[in-house]
């Protein structure tokens, strides 16, 4: 199953899509299954898509050898003609977010290892932070190391910080989260701590990427698919 590091060995790319309605979800999802399943392309190394749960939309975590063999599959007549064109009939809004992985945390209980898999049961919330040009460095710094204090929240398993390369749908520099939790009710509980009993490190670090961050978008997803290439 694909793991997830920050060792630079490859690049990832995050394809967030929203729609309206649980029909286009669906349909969504199956032609996402539909390309993973198929994919055959230079560079490509693994997809794993993920269905959204707080509101309608999906996501495929995908990792790609390097951006030339992303650009050339972006550049192929089937993704301009087909995959395009379709996706954009069932859905709201399409980011394709090209990103490298800059930071890992796990609870101890994973052995150091961040894994995406329909296997598992995470509760998985992905959020996409604007942020200054000249802001980035300091915001990824903000999301890195000083978050270690997650270690001690109920319910925590990982987080992923994702600086930014380029993107389509999106303006701007950008950092992203990916993050793995034990279910809904421990994410919930962490995101409505009352202020007065939040710790001094969580209050501190949180301040420092508020006064970073200019705009923020996340939702929530289960893992439903994946395929790695073989070999």
């Amino acid at each position: 199953m694909p793991k997830i590091t920050a060792d630079g060995a490859h690049l990832t790319v995050l394809n967030l899509f929203s729609t309206d309605a649980a029909e286009k979800q669906e349909s969504l999802l199956g032609a996402m299954r539909e390309i993973v399943d198929s994919a055959a392309y230079p560079g490509w190394i693994s997809s794993t898509v993920h269905s959204g749960t707080d509101r309608f939309g999906t996501a495929n975590f995908i990792q790609w050898r390097s951006t030339e063999d992303l650009e050339k599959r972006y550049a192929g007549e089937e993704f301009k003609h087909r995959t395009l064109p379709l996706f954009s009939e069932m859905t709201t809004a399409i980011r394709l977010l090209q990103n490298e992985v800059v930071y890992t945390l796990q609870a101890p209980e994973l052995g150091g290892v961040t894994e995406i898999s329909p296997t598992r049961d995470d509760y998985t919330v992905i959020e996409v932070l604007k942020v200054a040009d000249g802001d980035q460095d300091a915001l990824v710094e903000a999301l890195g190391p000083a978050q270690e204090w997650l270690l001690k929240v109920p319910g925590f398993r990982t987080h992923t910080v994702l600086r930014g390369l380029r993107a389509r749908g999106l303006e701007g520099a950008f950092v992203v989260c990916y993050d793995q939790w034990a279910d809904k009710a421990s994410y919930d509980a962490f995101r409505t701590t009352p202020q007065a009993e939040q710790p001094a490190d969580r209050l501190l670090s949180q301040s420092r990427v508020d006064a970073l961050v200019i705009e923020r978008d996340s939702n929530t997803y289960r893992v439903v698919h994946t395929r790695t290439a073989a070999g």
